[in-house]
């Protein structure tokens, strides 16, 4: 190879890279020092409020009271196989 060959290679391999770099730049972009804002919660405390009245009562429905609501007959659901 001749001296024309290896230079035009390093050119081309320069203008390569430096492109390479500037779209790269572009697209992701620069590293910052500057930190981000996050959200904070308030810590967790240990004090129990007593619950609404209104809700938690003594005539409140019991959701984990099994209800029947077929006409009183207790009906069991069978499953045939075929």
């Amino acid at each position: 190879m001749k001296k024309s060959d290896f230079a035009m290679i390093i050119l081309i391999a320069s203008a390569s890279i430096m492109i390479a770099y500037f779209v790269g730049n572009a697209l992701i972009g620069s590293s910052t020092d500057a930190g981000e804002k996050v959200k904070t919660i308030d810590s967790i405390s240990t004090d129990v409020t007593e619950p609404d009245p209104e809700v938690f009562n003594a005539q409140a429905i019991n959701p984990s009271v099994k209800v029947n609501i077929n006409s009183g007959q207790d009906s069991t659901v069978t499953q045939s196989s075929n």
